[in-house]
């Protein structure tokens, strides 16, 4: 665990080798990055092995925080950089670096005709993997912020790749450049929010290490206004970061970048920063049950809101971006729950629901989400086009790419024993919870619970409307000059990670169970541990009425895109009227955020940036060049003084040993000197 560090420095050294000497390397870097991320993964699987079995801190509940690096100290505050190793973390480093080996392998044949240009992406996705690695391990908010920081930059870079001569023309390269901007700068809104909250806790708490901040004696001693106000400010940078309402508009923009990078961002990396800071945060935003409200309602309506946006959409990439806003919110509509529970329970409370469903469904969506993103590259690469419309009987030319999205589809919509099914049953009991168990707010979570249900109809209808769009069917213009199916370097990554998309849901019965934990007890908050059986948990999930209320309307939703999609029994004109449906209009222009975006940078922030324009030029500019000026022009008349006359400088000197002869005479004859 001691070299733990390495784990991030491996893929941010082959940014830098990448960087340098890219073109002059096999495939234009991919190699060095693809080892790169093979020695995070590797180093990852050690540092857990170590954490949970070898060094006995586990089995404590304890978390590994060796003595930080003391960076800048002032006054009574410090600032360090350290690692910080709990259960949390392990799960976070091991499914991150696995999916991002799985898409840096991919990447080699989806960007084999990219030319010199492999170079500068390869170089990005390491310092993006990077970026989030160091994130995961930091051991307090200000290091895990500057690596928040610089995985923002990399999404701007990866997002606008194509900004520049892009495949499909000048218009194509203005969107990806236009998407880009748009990502930076709504994210940079949540960020600001997040680095404010850090000055808070920094004031409260004289520090920003985890080992200060989660320490149950030290929050006992700081105001609770300022900890309810602090977790709110960090609670903003995850609405920006992990496109949470009313901050979503972002991410399904960002699909303008190389479909590699959309699995990046949207499964191993980047949105998943946002509920990873959720759950690291737990030991703070428990101390008010509001906080944790807030969490949950704005987790339920962005996942309600994600998923009717992707019922009509025509993209295939963009109905999986609007799915994982709409998994995001199920995850944090989960944690909320569950830590509106612990806020509200007096004693101890062993075990939150909420945070296991939240944490493990993090990490189903994982694997299904990059499987689905890469299945969708797949079929780009074959076709050159995303439009569903143009596609169609694509399953008889690429079986592997069908076969391998179609149980991506079924996890996602949570079809029996499938990895999302058993992670959105335990996310939908979550949030019933508080109401189960009579407390003040159990009204409002029953209403979040109503709208998750509604969500996993959506959801089970649009991917599969996706499915069979694509798949089945008469081929249409793109399909027809379909090449076949990918390369091995794109299909081996596919297999592996649909065998996660069956299979990762059963690790909560084979220890998980006891991993992915948030207790408190005694006072004390442990990390991992003190987890329900896998027996119970398994029993429980089988046995709750509310799994087969879910489970009928996911079935529902597949049967109706059948019945729509593949059988044609149903025309879907008769929904949108041709698309005069007003309903069909709202949906398409995406509940009109991005015109709202707009009005608001036009009239507040325009407003804002001429106010800040004129101080600028006018106080702040002004200012120096008015003592320039008048220092440049006291120059110019005193350099007139030196005229080169010997009788004038004499005549000088003689006045001024009048004018001071005077003076003395006044200050002895009238001031007594």
């Amino acid at each position: 665990m001691e070299y733990a560090w390495l784990i991030p420095v491996a893929p941010l050294l082959a940014f830098v080798i990448v960087g340098f000497f890219g073109n002059k390397t096999k495939e234009g870097g991919g190699a060095i990055a693809l080892g790169s991320v093979l020695i995070a993964f590797v180093l990852s699987i050690l540092v857990s092995y170590e954490y949970f079995v070898t060094s006995g801190l586990f089995d404590s509940g304890e978390a590994y925080a060796p003595a930080p690096f003391q960076w800048l100290v002032f006054g009574d505050y410090a600032l360090n950089f350290g690692i910080y190793i709990d259960s949390l973390t392990c799960v976070m480093l091991l499914f991150s670096s696995f999916i991002s080996l799985m898409i840096f392998l991919y990447s080699i044949g989806y960007m084999k005709g990219e030319g010199a240009r492999k170079r500068r992406y390869y170089a990005e996705i390491a310092l993006f993997l990077g970026a989030m690695l160091g994130l995961i391990l930091s051991s307090n908010y200000l290091e895990m912020f500057i690596f928040w920081e610089l995985m923002g930059v990399c999404s701007y870079l990866l997002i606008g790749f194509w900004s520049y001569k892009h495949p499909e023309g000048d218009a194509a390269s203005e969107a990806a450049a236009s998407a880009a901007k748009k990502a930076f700068l709504v994210t940079r809104l949540g960020d600001v929010c997040m680095m404010a909250g850090l000055f808070v806790l920094l004031f409260a708490f004289k520090s920003l290490d985890f080992t200060t901040l989660f320490d149950p004696a030290e929050i006992a001693n700081v105001d609770s206004g300022m900890i309810i106000l602090g977790s709110l400010l960090l609670f903003g940078g995850v609405i920006g970061k992990s496109a949470q309402f009313p901050l979503q508009d972002w991410l399904p923009d960002a699909m303008a970048g190389p479909t590699t990078v959309s699995a990046l961002i949207h499964a191993a990396t980047m949105v998943k920063a946002g509920v990873y800071l959720v759950a690291r945060s737990y030991p703070l935003f428990i101390q008010s049950a509001d906080v944790m409200l807030v969490v949950a309602v704005i987790g339920g309506v962005t996942a309600f809101i994600a998923a009717t946006m992707a019922l009509n959409n025509m993209s295939l990439k963009r109905v999986l971006a609007y799915s994982t806003v709409s998994q995001l919110g199920l995850m944090i509509m989960a944690l909320g729950a569950g830590g509106y529970v612990i806020a509200m329970t007096a004693g101890d409370y062993h075990a939150s629901l909420g945070y296991t469903a939240g944490v493990f469904h993090m990490m189903n969506h994982a694997f299904f989400k990059a499987l689905l993103f890469m299945c969708a590259g797949s079929v780009i690469h074959a076709v050159a086009s995303e439009d569903l419309r143009q596609m169609g009987g694509l399953s008889r030319k690429m079986r592997i790419t069908s076969a391998t999205m179609f149980i991506g589809a079924l996890s996602i919509a949570g079809f029996p024993f499938f990895s999302g099914f058993w992670s959105k049953d335990l996310v939908f009991e979550s949030v019933m919870n508080p109401y189960a168990s009579g407390l003040p707010a159990g009204d409002i979570f029953l209403f979040l619970f109503a709208l998750a249900l509604i969500t996993a109809f959506m959801t089970a209808f649009y991917m599969f409307r996706m499915w069979y769009m694509t798949f089945k069917g008469k081929p249409k213009e793109a399909a027809e000059h379909c090449h076949g199916e990918s390369p091995k370097t794109m299909t081996v990554p596919l297999i592996i990670l649909s065998l996660f998309a069956v299979g990762s849901g059963f690790l909560l019965f084979v220890g998980l169970n006891d991993i992915i934990t948030f207790s408190v007890i005694g006072g004390e908050f442990m990390v991992g541990g003190n987890g329900k059986t896998a027996e119970y948990l398994f029993w429980h999930v089988l046995e709750n009425k509310w799994t087969y209320v879910s489970l009928a309307l996911s079935l529902s939703g597949i049967f109706l895109a059948y019945l729509m999609y593949s059988r044609r029994i149903i025309n879907p004109a008769r929904f949108n009227m041709g698309g005069r449906s007003g309903l069909y209009r709202f949906l398409t222009a995406r509940y009109y955020f991005p015109q709202l975006y707009d009005q608001i940078s036009l009239k507040l922030g325009y407003g804002v940036a001429k106010g800040v324009d004129y101080v600028d030029k006018n106080l702040i500019d002004g200012t120096v060049d008015g003592i320039s000026n008048a220092i440049s022009g006291s120059s110019d008349t005193m350099r007139k003084m030196q005229t080169g006359n010997v009788r004038n400088y004499a005549a000088i000197v003689i006045i001024g040993t009048m004018v001071l002869v005077a003076v003395l005479f006044i200050l002895v004859r009238f001031g007594g000197v």
